[in-house]
């Protein structure tokens, strides 16, 4: 595998309440856009700080997909992301949050998403057990409204 491919295994979850903020370490803005999406891949383009990524995400099969992603220069993914993506742009802010020593994201969306907060923990294995958060509800990863991909086309406040 090279430096830019991986397979990511994850769950999604939605979120209740707020009792998770105290517990995040930091947190990252994020600005995403969608170039291509044809149900077998989809290539974007996210701007995070002050660092930008291409990222092309294979279909999810069962919770493991394929995942490659390079950095861009800054300059180029705002280009990108004002002249090339379809659809919303998706705006959230990611908290980092430890839980029982596992590493979650909390994803706060803005933007045509606002009202969305879905937690996302990734795995080493596809069995391996999580320990849910009491601020962890509803599993949500196997519906395809609630991927990214999905939501700069149909966004939550469409829903």
């Amino acid at each position: 595998m090279s430096a830019g491919m991986a397979t990511e295994i994850e769950r999604k979850y939605l979120v209740r309440g707020d009792a998770w903020r105290s517990r995040a370490d930091r947190h990252v803005r994020y600005r995403q856009g969608y170039l291509a999406n044809t149900g077998h891949c989809s290539v974007r383009v996210r701007v995070g700080g002050d660092a930008a990524h291409l990222n092309v995400k294979g279909a999810t099969v069962g919770l493991s997909r394929l995942e490659f992603e390079y950095p861009v220069p800054l300059e180029d993914a705002e280009v990108m992301l004002r002249e090339l993506c379809y659809g919303s742009i998706i705006e959230k802010t990611r908290y980092f949050v430890r839980h029982l020593g596992q590493g979650w994201e909390v994803d706060v969306f803005e933007g045509d998403n606002a009202g969305l907060v879905v937690a996302e923990i990734e795995l080493a294995h596809e069995a391996q057990a999580v320990t849910l958060p009491d601020w962890v509800s509803e599993e949500v990863t196997h519906e395809v409204r609630y991927y990214n991909s999905n939501l700069a086309v149909t966004p939550f406040s469409k829903w």
